[in-house]
């Protein structure tokens, strides 16, 4: 593990572990978000039950990934489906707290802190196609903090704003062009959060792969028989997420 960041000399693979259920713990938390923050429920007071019943979940109910394993994706009480959202939510949380280990060394719980943050807005992008602005706006606060303790203040914000107007030049281009929107108006904002992180390089890295990921998913979709035309809608917030921390994380700055 040649960039792999120590911690006061505890061996890699407890650090690996602490990171995996850290991050499980939080993508549990953050798929619960991903379904009731669209639809305007509590998320914090609000207590965990099955949105069928509404029988209260019990606490081993509540491990991540071993509990819906072991309950095969149902209720309990009601048989009714779990979605699988809340699955992928807790590996992709575990995945990032584990593998953040291999950014450049002192970036490790950054690359957590961004990680958990892009998962967020993949999931509500690939849910309802939503990027919220304040979560836009924490991403990038963040980002900027990041780059201050870091002093690469300067070169985030060229980052910051090489992204957002990226995107904001096709958004214009395509508007002027077919006469109507072809972007969400959260995805420019997206991009120039993300660019505050990686910078302007990084960005255009961020963007290539968000574009192939989403051709890939596109070829996908029609190999299964979908129709594709420049009315369907694909989640690009969800294609940026995914494609960003793999910037940050192998240092593609």
């Amino acid at each position: 593990m040649p960039m792999f960041t120590a911690v006061a000399g505890m061996p890699a693979w407890l650090l690996v572990t602490i990171g995996a259920i850290l991050g499980a713990i939080i993508g549990s938390f953050l798929g619960t978000v991903a379904v009731r923050l669209p639809a305007g429920r509590g998320i914090i007071r609000a207590p965990s039950a099955c949105d069928g019943c509404r029988q209260r979940l019990g606490l081993w109910h509540l491990v991540p990934i071993v509990s819906w394993l072991a309950l095969r994706g149902r209720c309990q009480s009601c048989a009714a489906p779990i979605g699988r959202g809340q699955l992928v939510a807790e590996v992709l949380g575990a995945a990032i707290g584990a593998l953040a280990w291999w950014a450049p060394p002192g970036l490790a719980l950054p690359a957590m802190v961004l990680g958990w943050q892009l998962l967020l807005l993949g999931l509500l992008d690939a849910r309802c196609l939503w990027l919220p602005w304040r979560l836009n706006a924490a991403l990038a606060l963040s980002g900027v903090a990041a780059a201050v303790a870091d002093n690469r203040l300067p070169f985030a914000l060229a980052g910051g704003g090489l992204g957002y107007g990226l995107l904001a030049l096709v958004a214009w281009g395509y508007r002027r062009v077919r006469g109507r929107e072809g972007l969400g108006g959260g995805d420019p904002l997206l991009l120039g959060a993300i660019g505050l992180w990686v910078g302007p390089v990084g960005a255009v890295h961020v963007l290539l792969g968000a574009a192939l990921l989403g051709l890939a998913v596109a070829g996908l979709m029609a190999r299964r028989g979908s129709r594709i035309d420049a009315a369907t809608r694909l989640p690009l917030g969800t294609f940026l997420a995914a494609a960003a921390w793999p910037v940050f994380v192998l240092d593609l700055r």
